[in-house]
């Protein structure tokens, strides 16, 4: 798609539990111009079974819908196009299946983001589409999850995601469709309890107004609409004269709700339990729709394209400070790792585009974070560290990428430990973890003793490392000892070193 450089088109996906959407936008300058949305419902939370694997129907629905979405992404460069998967594929098992099927339908990558980076996305994309105000909670309920925020400005500051959503409460609480006073009191007291432990700090925080987005949230406001409550505004009194009148009803299928789409209808009972509890638990008075929701975020932050770059360095540096990190000696394994990674990048297929190279920079940021925990060991501890702590900014793959190359920068190379990419291409990740534990190798003595100028060339499945000064090793004689030791990890995994 040629264009003017000055504007460019921009697409965000956001895989849900229930429904897949897109949206399409025209950067115009600092301007940006949403064009069209597209919804599908998949419903691909109800096709995870109790042991967490999506059946084959839902993973069919789910790439049906991702080659209707394809068709509109013809000619549209991978750089423009982010798509983010939510909390049924966080879930599932076999989630790398789906994405493999998913490569070949739609030619983008799919990253699942944590509950927290979603929750992060959603307010973005909620503060971005709304007049400013002080300060404002956002509450998204999805098919499996369910997102709260309190922030000021686009800066979210109070974030969580809890497992409870419309499609995962019916299956549980409204099972075989049936509706009563009783069933609704235990969808509410089971998202009350869920809610529990964070309640008092939202309480205690405040806002200034509430929004809600996605689709729960507005089909509950059309129905008010459509009880008579035409501000469409939600209150705690209004929620439960609508859980009366659902009540009237026996069963799902005999709703009849002017403002409620025939798709919506059968997860919309829960939706509104997980909302009623919501009000009581964060002591809600009353809450607004807005249109702005995850997608939005992922728009917005491609169209600042130096937003999201400049988010993971404050959230790895914030992570270096608060465990301590030696950031004088991480800068130095850095900048040997980039300049490694620079000469030999061709030959392990990464394009100088590629974001593998922040990474690589990031996990020599963050190597010794597991050494706050103990010495022993502290290459698992890091990896420990960066795959449980919450990194804003980062996909799941990203920080499983970043745990990986810790937990592999020193000592034996146990390569069967290693896990399956979809972003990434192993050969790329197992070069990086070379390129990484010869940064620290050769920095290991943490003196302030200039390295000579040194060359790392690839031939075939030979690593060869050399310098233009021959006597280098000769008046380093522990390096010289490292290096020896290295060479027979190496060996062991299959690989050669040659210094």
């Amino acid at each position: 798609m040629t264009q003017n450089p000055e504007i460019r088109d921009v697409a965000a996906i956001d895989l849900g539990s229930n429904s897949f959407h897109m949206v399409v936008a025209r950067v115009v300058e600092q301007d940006l111009q949403l064009v069209s949305r597209h919804k599908q419902r998949v419903r691909l939370a109800a096709g995870l079974d109790g042991q967490k694997n999506l059946d084959n129907a839902s993973i069919e629905r789910g790439l049906e819908c991702l080659a209707m979405f394809a068709e509109r992404l013809q000619g549209f460069e991978t750089d423009n196009v982010r798509i983010a998967a939510t909390h049924t594929l966080r879930q599932a098992n076999n989630a790398h299946i789906f994405l493999q099927r998913a490569r070949d339908v739609l030619p983008f990558p799919i990253e699942i983001i944590p509950g927290v980076e979603e929750a992060r996305l959603i307010y973005l994309g909620v503060a971005h589409t709304q007049p400013e105000s002080d300060s404002k909670l956002v509450v998204d309920i999805g098919g499996g999850s369910t997102e709260m925020i309190i922030g000021k400005g686009f800066e979210p500051e109070l974030i969580n995601s809890k497992q409870m959503g419309c499609v995962s409460y019916t299956k549980r609480f409204f099972t075989n469709g049936k509706l009563s006073n009783s069933n609704f009191a235990k969808a509410i007291l089971a998202a009350e309890q869920k809610l529990e432990s964070i309640g008092h700090k939202y309480r205690r925080k405040g806002w200034e107004v509430a929004f809600g987005s996605s689709g729960t949230i507005k089909a509950i406001k059309e129905v008010l609409i459509g009880l008579g409550y035409e501000d469409g505004i939600i209150t705690s009194k209004r929620l439960t004269k609508l859980i009366d009148t659902l009540c009237q009803w026996q069963t799902i299928d005999e709703i009849d709700l002017s403002g409620l789409t025939v798709e919506r209808k059968p997860v919309f009972a829960a939706g509104v339990a997980i909302l009623s509890a919501v009000f009581q638990s964060l002591k809600v008075n009353e809450m607004h729709f807005s249109e702005g929701a995850l997608r939005e975020g992922l728009l917005f932050e491609m169209e600042d394209s130096f937003k999201r770059a400049d988010i993971r360095m404050r959230t790895t540096e914030n992570l270096a400070s608060k465990h301590l990190v030696d950031l004088e000696h991480a800068a130095k394994i850095k900048g040997s790792a980039s300049e490694f990674l620079q000469q030999v990048h061709k030959q392990l297929g990464i394009k100088k585009s590629s974001e593998l190279f922040d990474l690589l920079q990031w996990s020599a940021l963050l190597h010794e974070v597991g050494l706050s925990i103990s010495l022993q060991a502290f290459h698992r501890h890091s990896a420990y560290i960066l795959r449980n702590t919450y990194m804003p900014g980062f996909n799941q793959e990203q920080q499983r990428v970043l745990a990986m190359l810790v937990r592999f920068q020193r000592k034996a190379l146990k390569l069967h430990e290693m896990e399956e990419f979809t972003l990434f291409k192993k050969k790329q990740i197992v070069g990086l973890i070379r390129v990484l534990r010869l940064a620290i190798l050769l920095n290991g003595q943490r003196n302030d003793d200039p390295l000579p100028e040194l060359t790392l060339q690839i031939e075939g499945e030979r690593w060869i490392l050399s310098s233009s000064d021959e006597q280098w090793l000769e008046h380093n004689k522990l390096l010289h000892a490292d290096l020896f030791s290295e060479q027979e990890y190496w060996s062991s995994a299959g690989w050669e070193l040659v210094f």
